[in-house]
């Protein structure tokens, strides 16, 4: 009863149809829209999906005991999303959400060691998984889709285009790039902007990565990456740059965090952060993302963020809001993924690849339908050390693609 309670609360544009593990079938319809039917396998998954959704509808489509019938999971969470955008969850399974709300803080903590057990789980994957689906460069972070049809090579190169536009370099310059992954990012700002880069991360997967790569492309003497918190970093930056690494400070180590900003940077410096943000306040992070994917994760409002920088000392020059860029960006990992689901398969089971594709369905939905939006925030000591207006972004981005058009002739 209880499931059949929540679902009618929540359905009111397309139809969903629900065939249990002894065969009652339930349909909960609205306006028109989608349809899709699921088959439950577990007599116990219908108070499981009543009570806590977003938990046990992840993890009974890993273990196989919920199917979707005739349609894609992608198409299920869709058609849930597009209620849950115009209406909500059952006021019990809203009553529960507030609860777990309460443990936040506890759900990110992540001290020093925490940090580093957290990065392992997710990063310290095999690297011939994140090939799978990932650019060329490894980029794991939002792309930027200048028109909006580019592939996903063109997308992510544009986006550390317009990330070093934003950082204003100079050649020479000594840039600190935090959370540095397979080391793209920083071994761009070496190759086309001639930055000094210093590359850290907490994964030995990605620093291992990074460090053949720089390497091979001779940058070992310009670039150098560290297994190293953030915390632990020491020196003085012309440029500071952190690209998808903020979702795993948490809220209680956002003054250390801007604290240890103001101190790395030089009086004349800038930073920029790039991160996975929310569009409509504080919140929690979702329990089963929470479990399986980014252990001690959050996503942050604007809100919980520019209260540190502010007690940092830390002037906000920029605040750029990406909203379907991620969308795009994860539609195209997914595809890929699926598109190389035997291979892995081969690398773990399949279990983990229902586990992966239900995080990157679910994390394409959040950015479409919900309030997942992605924040470039640009900062500095001094207000005067950033232009006026914007309009150097794209004369800086203009300018490197004319630099790198002109750089392929001559090699022509």
């Amino acid at each position: 009863m209880l499931l059949t309670a929540t679902m009618t609360h929540l359905i009111k544009m397309g139809r969903l149809t629900v065939i249990d593990s002894v065969g009652k079938t339930e349909v909960f319809e609205g306006a028109a829209g989608p349809t899709v039917t699921v088959r439950l396998h577990e007599s116990n998954l219908r108070w499981k999906l009543a009570l806590n959704p977003q938990l046990y509808l992840g993890e009974a489509y890993m273990d196989g005991l919920l199917t979707v019938e005739d349609a894609s999971l992608y198409d299920l969470l869709d058609l849930l999303c597009l209620n849950l955008a115009a209406n909500d969850w059952h006021p019990l399974v809203k009553l529960l959400t507030r609860m777990d709300q309460a443990f936040r803080r506890l759900y990110q903590f992540n001290p020093v060691k925490q940090a580093a057990a957290n990065a392992a789980l997710h990063y310290d994957l095999s690297s011939d998984l994140y090939g799978l689906f990932l650019d060329s460069d490894r980029q794991y972070s939002c792309a930027y889709f200048e028109r909006g049809d580019e592939d996903l090579e063109t997308a992510q190169l544009a986006k550390k285009r317009h990330i070093a536009a934003k950082l204003l370099l100079q050649p020479g310059m000594k840039v600190l790039d935090i959370g540095s992954g397979w080391g793209g990012m920083a071994l761009y700002l070496a190759r086309k902007w001639g930055a000094e880069v210093t590359g850290i991360t907490l994964s030995r997967e990605q620093l291992e990565f990074s460090q053949s790569r720089a390497r091979k492309e001779g940058l070992d003497g310009r670039v150098s990456f560290h297994l190293r918190d953030y915390r632990e970093q020491t020196g003085s930056f012309d440029r500071i740059v952190s690209v998808g690494m903020f979702e795993h400070v948490g809220v209680d180590h956002y003054g250390q965090y801007f604290g240890k900003l103001t101190e790395l940077l030089k009086d004349d410096g800038v930073a920029l952060l790039h991160t996975i943000g929310r569009a409509d306040g504080p919140s929690v992070t979702d329990p089963w993302i929470r479990k399986y994917i980014f252990p001690g994760g959050y996503c942050p409002a604007l809100s919980e963020i520019l209260p540190h920088t502010e007690k940092a000392r830390l002037a906000t020059t920029d605040v750029e809001v990406l909203r379907l860029h991620y969308a795009q960006t994860l539609r195209h990992w997914r595809r890929r993924f699926m598109a190389n689901r035997k291979k892995a398969a081969g690398l773990y089971d399949e279990r983990f690849c229902r586990m992966w594709e239900y995080y990157m369905a679910a994390s394409e939905i959040s950015f479409r339908r919900l309030d997942s939006v992605v924040f470039q925030i640009q900062m500095a000591k001094q207000v005067d050390v950033v232009p006026q207006t914007r309009s150097y972004i794209e004369k800086a981005e203009q300018q490197k693609v004319r630099d790198s058009e002109q750089a392929e002739n001559r090699a022509a």
